[in-house]
């Protein structure tokens, strides 16, 4: 087993999954990783797909098959509960698009097991505006969105949205990750933000962010409006309730969590 995996959450990602798996467990020669895909149900058989996968390379493929499309936040809270309990010291979050270049992988691991920090961020933001295929006014919204968060929160984190994330273990560990309120991108301003309360060690790692080609983006209007006022939200929580923002001695244990497992 590794050190580390990389939870991909999907909904009808057949264009995309197996390629992006393939492409993560390629590194092996520079990092191995390990995979874990949340998916939601997915009508278009995105689970038969991986769970082919998981039979042809077996111990480096895992899925958690869920009844419905739950939300992005939830997904990834089972995927670190399920990281938790298998024992993982690096756990990263990962779109199935390639949006998140696969080899970007290495350096944001390396950021936590070498480089200090706590928690690392795959960064659009931190040198320029690297992003492409976007059309303009994404690439607006999405830059000064981050610019409000940090305004609003005190984060020096130049890309709070962002979905590409690679976190220690004590970090998840040290959250209540069943107080975790939101579902769509304020659940990453959430998770930052409140690391940051905590006084872990954020280091952003510069990346290139590059617009889906295959597949259909989930983003809505009700996901960014929960982002816009979740964040005065938690500022709120942070002055009224610090206790919110306690580190947790540890989150439910192996057999409070339940999954259903293919592999």
């Amino acid at each position: 087993m590794s050190d580390s995996v990389v939870i991909i959450p999907t909904y009808n990602e057949k264009e995309n999954i197996e390629a992006i798996i393939k492409a993560v467990l390629e590194l092996e020669e520079q990092h191995r990783f390990d995979v874990l895909v949340i998916d939601d149900n997915s009508p278009d058989g995105t689970a038969q797909i991986v769970e082919r996968l998981i039979k042809e390379i077996p111990d480096r493929i895992n899925i958690v098959k869920r009844s419905g499309k739950l939300g992005l936040g939830t997904a990834y809270i089972a995927g670190f509960k399920w990281a938790l309990e298998k024992g993982y010291s690096y756990i990263i979050e990962m779109d199935a698009d390639f949006s998140h270049r696969p080899e970007d992988l290495i350096p944001l691991q390396r950021a936590c097991a070498e480089e200090g920090a706590d928690l690392s961020v795959g960064s659009r933001y931190i040198s320029g505006v690297n992003v492409v295929n976007w059309p303009m006014g994404r690439v607006l919204m999405s830059y000064y969105a981050s610019a409000y968060v940090r305004i609003v929160t005190g984060m020096k984190v130049r890309d709070t949205t962002a979905g590409f994330v690679c976190y220690k273990r004590e970090v998840l560990e040290a959250i209540n990750l069943d107080a975790v309120e939101f579902k769509g991108y304020a659940f990453q301003i959430e998770m930052k933000f409140t690391a940051y309360k905590m006084g872990f060690r954020i280091k952003e790692v510069p990346i290139v962010f590059i617009n889906r080609v295959l597949g259909t983006s989930k983003m809505s209007g009700g996901i960014f409006s929960e982002a816009l006022f979740g964040v005065i939200k938690l500022r709120w929580q942070s002055i009224f309730n610090k206790d919110r923002f306690k580190r947790q001695k540890t989150n439910a244990s192996p057999e409070e969590i339940s999954f259903k497992n293919t592999n």
